[in-house]
Formats: C-alpha cells, structure tokens, sequence
C-alpha cells in the first residue's frame, strides 16, 4: 500500500493479539458482585503511568466523582483521550496527574494554554471523530481503520494518522491506529452489582471505549437488581463481562449533568472555568477535592442538599430518558 504522508506526532498502540491475550486471560466472566467505593476501584484499577479513556464530558453524564478520585489519589503520568472533553483535562493538569493528551476537544481557558504552551503537558492532535473511529478499531480487535477524517488539514500533520493511496479507488484515505486504553471511567444512569448498565439519552461511542479497554470502571447513579436487565436486555448498553469496577455514586457527574436526573450546575462550571493562575487552581483542589476523603463528603459538604434539590428540580426532560 502506497504511503502518501504521515503525521508526526506519538501515538498509543497496543498489537491487537496482546490485546486479545488480555481480555481472554484477564478479564473476569463470573457472576461476582464487583460494586465497591470509588477509592477502591481507583486504587485497584488505575496505575501511575497508564493511557486513561472517558466518556463524555464535564456538561453531561461524566465520570466526575472518578476524576475526582483519580485527583484525590494523585495518580502521575497518565495520558489521557481527551474526546468530547472540557474541564476534567484542566483539572488533570492543574493536578499534576497527567503528561500527555490525545486532542479531539481538549477545553478551553489560559490554564490550560499555558500548561501546554510551558511544556508541562504534550498534546498531540487528532479529533473528535478520529478518536471515536480509532476506540472502534480497538473494539474490532484490528490494528487501524480507514477514514477521511483529517486529510488536508493541519491536525492530521500533528497527529499519528497516516495517509495512503486506496488500493480500491486509487484515491487518498487516512488509516488512525487502534486505540485501546489501559482503563475506561464511564458516568451510567443504572447497573448492577455484576456491570450491566444502561446508560439514557446521548451516547458517544460509550459500548466501544468499553470494548477497546483492558479495565473498565462504571459509576453509577442508581444501582438495580439484575432481573431489571433480564427483562429488557436491548437497553443494556455495555454487558458486566466488560467491567472489573462497579461504584454507586448519585450526583457522579457534578457539576455536570446527567439526563433524566439532574442539570449540571452552571455556577460551578463557571467558577471551574474561570480559573487562570496556578494560586486558584490549587486553592480549588485543595478547597474540593484534597480536602475531602470521598464523593459524599464532597456533596456534603461542599456542595449541600439545598444546591442537589435545585438541580434535580431543573432537570425536567424526562421522557426518553427512562
């Protein structure tokens, strides 16, 4: 196949047949309860220097409590798919939990500009449909896959994509390698204790971060017998046997939102986002997430009854949801 250019940044990769050996010698299939607190599983499941994958973002349904954690924990070195993402890689920096980020949408704000730009973090870039298409590959179980996505832009010159003659139609196509991430964070609004979980309203490739990942943790809002999943098995979204973590955690997402339960909490998010010194981002971490030992204290207090109730109370859609 003729090889007509390339981009030149680093990229993970994981050979398809290592990764196949894992989940088949790794992954556990048994009907075990695998519900657990958020600091176990991130103990457990997440190491100094592995490649993090999450599921939508700060505004809607994501990880917010395992972010927290992560933080909390201050796991170092990770590098992190930043696809549909706002605040969590803001708050990864500021933390010093990360050294690298896979562009599809990484935020916003002269924080993080500056982080980059200081060299603290490298960012290689890609976007949003790039990333999916590369997760979907790491679910197929091949090593890349065709897309047009990139070509002639400037982004595919500062990603790990390459460009090559179509041997159907002679014309270019881009081929994004796999992407299959040491472990997934991903917000649901129901599981089980075993992993099954329904996730309501949008999605955004969440089945196959599930799928391309070697360990997968799921937080969720409501946790429901196993016998709620047997009678509708078309709305479980990803199966228990792709999941090593289960955490029960309502408000999971603040100050984001979660559909059919809550809005996100736009005070919050614009205090989040209006940071722009290294002073206030350690005096918010510090403040909201060191400072506390777990999700509830969090919710308790720092963030209060009254505020959650305001929340819940916005949250009017819910037809479609449930």
């Amino acid at each position: 196949m003729e090889v007509l250019d390339r981009g030149d940044a680093e990229f993970h990769f994981v050979d398809p047949d290592d990764f196949r050996e894992y989940v088949r010698d790794r992954k556990n299939r048994n009907w075990e309860d695998k519900l657990m607190d958020e600091s176990e599983a991130v103990k457990k499941f997440v190491s100094d220097g592995d490649y993090l994958a999450y599921d939508f973002s700060s505004l809607t349904r994501g990880p917010q409590s395992l972010i927290r954690e992560i933080i909390r924990q201050r796991k170092k070195h990770l590098w992190i798919c930043a696809k549909f993402t706002l605040l969590e890689s803001v708050l990864l920096a500021g933390a010093g939990c990360i050294d690298k980020i896979d562009v599809g949408f990484l935020g916003f704000g002269p924080y993080i500009a500056r982080k980059v730009q200081n060299g603290e973090v490298k960012v290689y870039d890609w976007s949003n449909g790039s990333i999916t298409y590369r997760l979907i590959a790491g679910a197929m179980g091949v090593p890349f896959i065709p897309a047009r996505d990139l070509l002639g832009t400037d982004t595919f010159k500062k990603s790990g994509a390459m460009a090559v003659k179509d041997p159907f139609t002679g014309k270019p196509v881009a081929l994004l390698p796999a992407l299959n991430p040491d472990v997934a964070i991903i917000h649901v609004q129901e599981a089980d204790i075993y992993g099954n979980a329904r996730v309501y309203g949008p999605t955004v490739a969440t089945l196959e971060t599930a799928m391309a990942s070697k360990k997968v943790i799921i937080s969720a809002e409501r946790i429901v017998e196993t016998i709620e999943f047997r009678k509708e098995p078309n709305m479980t979204i990803i199966p228990y046997y792709l999941v090593d973590a289960v955490v029960h955690a309502p408000f999971g997402a603040y100050p984001g939102g979660t559909q059919g339960y809550y809005e996100m909490d736009s005070e919050h998010y614009l205090m989040l986002s209006s940071i722009r010194e290294e002073e206030d981002m350690q005096r918010y971490l510090e403040e909201y997430i060191y400072s506390v030992d777990s999700h509830e204290e969090f919710l308790e207090k720092r963030v209060g009854m009254k505020k959650l109730k305001e929340l819940i109370k916005k949250a009017q859609i819910l037809e479609g949801y449930r």
